[in-house]
């Protein structure tokens, strides 16, 4: 497979010129490695860790494992070797140049943890996703995703540039169905229903018996695929759990093990009040609608057309494009969802600098007035916030207005 080019490349390479420690986290198979191998081909030296294996006794005598390889050095999959965490932190203690090590994680929260006891303060931690559009169609890093310009101007972005869309060699539904992962963008169609079913075994299998004494893996599996049922819906544990006989308690520790492992994503509500925003119900997303519609049996783009969880894909994989795209600028906006008492609903809402930027997710090629309810309520809830103008994200073929203040934005609107 030829190499794609990763937006979060110049990042990388800058940051690791001013912290001795970068580390980057991100779900299995995202391209972490790859990333790493044409960042730093030909420099340092890279190790990738085994969960049984003590690798050249790197858990037995950390120490003595550093001192046997050069540095600039790569630690891939660190959560299998976290004895050297605290052996990096002496190090780096003693000399804080940058450019030390890079370590790479699958497993958030052991990555995290180890980090917060031993390297807080010391190193940087970035997470890789998915491909995001950008990288699916080769766009060079020098331009800057749609988002980072709706947020300084909506209405000048569309003027500037109503009509760029990225190229149109694969559709939503094929895009959707092979999600984002490196390996599902170019494998043949009738493989890939064996690649997902594969990856799904592997995680379920291999990371979730290392990370918990979960010893139903089959159990866990109808989960998996009950959670890729409930994508894009607000969470209640307890019909997450009913119908395979899991207790609330036991289905939030589930999908807490799902989120750790970057295989699903929350948004919190939005309240004008900030307490009402830590009690209210988060929504949840698959995080690669390809492992969704494998985890539903989804046997082809074709097939999904007329897929009754369509629309819950496709907000999805809107959902998980918008975020990879803000964890790109330079100054992010906060994510929030809404949803009121009386059944008015948006699927995000931005907030940076005071400014509030609603977004809905339509699966449609003409989306009208009518789409923009659910933003207009949120005007009305809310009359005296700085609310700008309305983003539907939908299949149309161009960027324009459809109502006084909201506009229909193509899913594959190119960036600049």
């Amino acid at each position: 497979m030829n190499y794609i080019y990763r937006q979060l490349t110049e990042r990388i390479s800058s940051l690791f010129k001013e912290f001795p420690v970068i580390i980057i986290t991100g779900a299995r198979q995202v391209g972490k490695t790859t990333l790493l191998k044409h960042v730093f081909a030909g420099q340092g030296e890279y190790v990738v860790f085994d969960p049984i294996i003590d690798l050249e006794n790197a858990r037995r005598d950390p120490d003595l494992f550093l001192d046997n390889h050069k540095e600039p050095l790569i630690l891939d999959e660190i959560q299998y070797a976290p004895e050297l965490v605290s052996a990096i932190k002496r190090r780096v203690d003693n000399d804080r140049h940058p450019g030390r090590f890079i370590l790479t994680g699958s497993q958030q929260w052991q990555v995290l943890k180890n980090i917060s006891e031993s390297l807080a303060g010391r190193a940087i931690l970035l997470e890789l996703s998915g491909f995001n559009a950008a990288e699916l169609y080769g766009c060079p890093s020098t331009m800057e995703p749609w988002t980072g310009r709706w947020l300084r101007n909506p209405q000048k972005m569309i003027e500037e540039g109503g009509t760029g869309i990225f190229g149109n060699d694969i559709g939503i539904y094929e895009q959707i169905f092979r999600g984002t992962l490196p390996e599902a963008r170019v494998m043949p169609l009738e493989n890939l229903r064996y690649y997902h079913q594969s990856y799904q075994r592997t995680y379920i299998e291999r990371d979730i018996r290392l990370l918990s004494n979960i010893h139903d893996y089959q159990q866990f599996g109808r989960f998996f695929g009950l959670a890729a049922a409930l994508t894009a819906q607000e969470i209640n544990y307890s019909q997450l759990g009913r119908d395979i006989g899991l207790s609330p308690k036991t289905s939030q520790a589930w999908l807490d093990i799902m989120r750790g492992t970057y295989q699903w994503i929350e948004i919190p509500p939005y309240h004008s009040n900030t307490l009402k925003r830590i009690s209210g119900k988060a929504k949840g997303y698959f995080g690669d609608t390809g492992l969704a519609c494998s985890a539903q049996s989804v046997s082809s783009p074709s097939a999904l057309a007329s897929n009754p969880l369509a629309g819950a894909l496709f907000e999805t994989w809107a959902v998980n494009e918008i975020r990879k795209q803000c964890s790109l600028l330079s100054s992010p906006p906060n994510i929030y969802h809404w949803r009121s008492h009386g059944g008015g609903e948006v699927d995000l809402i931005l907030e940076r600098d005071g400014v509030l930027y609603p977004m809905e997710m339509k699966m449609a090629t003409q989306p009208s007035r009518n789409d923009t309810r659910g933003i207009s309520a949120f005007r009305n809830t809310y009359p005296n916030a700085n609310i700008a103008a309305g983003a539907v994200i939908c299949c149309a073929n161009s960027a324009y207005k459809i109502s006084e203040n909201d506009y229909a934005v193509p899913w594959n609107w190119k960036w600049q």
